[in-house]
């Protein structure tokens, strides 16, 4: 059996340095926001070139606490993809705000930043693009827009963490950068966990504030907050972890490339924009035999997943948007097509090879 990713294989190449960690802090008797908590924060806030980074409880808490702490609320609007996964829109509704989306570039699956601004309205206060499968939208465009218009912009990185633009990290552009560290992704946590990260002074003291039950301490409280601080274990294994996360990186990079120069069939394959780097979170190619693609690997025990089979603007939850089919032709094509493939740094050659041979078969 080939799994999407392999975190056993992973857990055993780093299994005595995280139990070493483990065992100190459950000796340590602090787990909650002590001094890994802390040390992640500064390190991961030095990697993005940002003056702070926040830890939070998960990826969708990052989302909302920005949106929140930006005074978004009742009778906003919020730019963004229906290509994402579901959090990127809830994060907007959790605070009263209307995601309002924009259709999708078609070779990237990233937000087309051309069709933003016919959408922008007196109500509009802020852009979310999506880093979508580990490719950087296209910030330069993105944040022209936003300036000209006084719009803010939060960008969701739960896929791209270490991906650049120019050398230029994803998550320091807009005001505000979210990252999940959900277990699958590139630096993964062994459980929930999320950061931001942002340069505003007092953006941060307001996001600190609001994972904390609104209160900066002593059993004081400014306002009603809520519970999202991130783990001392999580921390301490994504220490572990971010030490290697540049290798990581470099590995899914090279299966990419594997995967790019072994597939030859009637698809389309990720692109890599030039002056942008593609951390590979996932490797979703496109195909009308999508599913006779995904039937073929089935058979051979071979795991891949559609990320997304239906785009957010049909998904029922939202369906007091009232949106219909046709409204976003790219990203319905896009649903039609996608399948991602196993995307690991331990992905072993031959197993690239055999996948990339089942596809041209088809």
């Amino acid at each position: 059996m080939v799994p999407m990713i392999d975190l056993k294989k992973q857990f055993a190449d780093i299994k005595d340095e995280v139990l070493t960690t483990v065992t100190e802090i459950l000796e340590s008797a602090h787990y909650i926001l002590g001094p890994r908590v802390s040390e992640f924060e500064k390190k991961v806030a030095a990697y993005h070139g940002v003056s702070e980074a926040i830890g939070v409880a998960s990826g969708t808490d990052a989302l909302h606490l920005a949106v929140e702490a930006l005074g978004i609320g009742d009778g906003d609007e919020v730019i963004t993809t229906p290509f994402t996964f579901f959090a990127t829109a809830e994060a907007v509704i959790y605070t009263g705000a209307t995601p309002v989306f924009v259709d999708i570039d078609p070779e990237t699956m990233n937000i087309d930043p051309a069709q933003i601004e016919a959408k922008i309205t007196e109500n509009t206060k802020a852009i979310i693009p999506v880093h979508i499968f580990g490719h950087p939208a296209d910030m330069d465009r993105i944040m022209a827009i936003a300036k000209k218009h006084k719009l803010h912009v939060i960008e969701d990185c739960a896929q791209s963490f270490g991906a650049d633009i120019n050398g230029r990290k994803t998550g320091s552009f807009g005001e505000v950068g979210c990252f999940s560290f959900y277990p699958s992704k590139n630096l993964g946590a062994f459980g929930d966990a999320g950061m931001v990260t942002l340069n505003d002074a007092e953006l941060v003291d307001r996001i600190r504030v609001l994972r904390n039950h609104g209160s900066k301490g002593a059993y004081r409280h400014e306002s009603v907050g809520f519970n999202s601080r991130l783990d001392e274990l999580q921390a301490g294994i994504l220490l572990v972890k971010f030490k290697r996360i540049d290798d990581y990186n470099r590995r899914r990079r090279e299966n990419a490339a594997l995967y790019n120069t072994s597939i030859s069939g009637d698809v389309i394959k990720p692109v890599e924009r030039p002056g942008m780097t593609h951390v590979y979170h996932q490797y979703t190619l496109r195909s009308g035999q999508r599913d006779r693609i995904q039937q073929k690997l089935r058979e051979k025990e071979i795991s891949s997943v559609v990320y997304y089979p239906i785009p957010l603007h049909l998904q029922e939850a939202l369906s007091f948007l009232d949106h219909k089919k046709g409204d976003f032709p790219v990203a319905e094509d896009a649903a039609a097509k996608v399948l991602s493939l196993p995307m690991y740094p331990e992905l072993e050659e031959k197993t690239i090879k055999e996948i990339a041979e089942i596809i041209n078969n088809v």
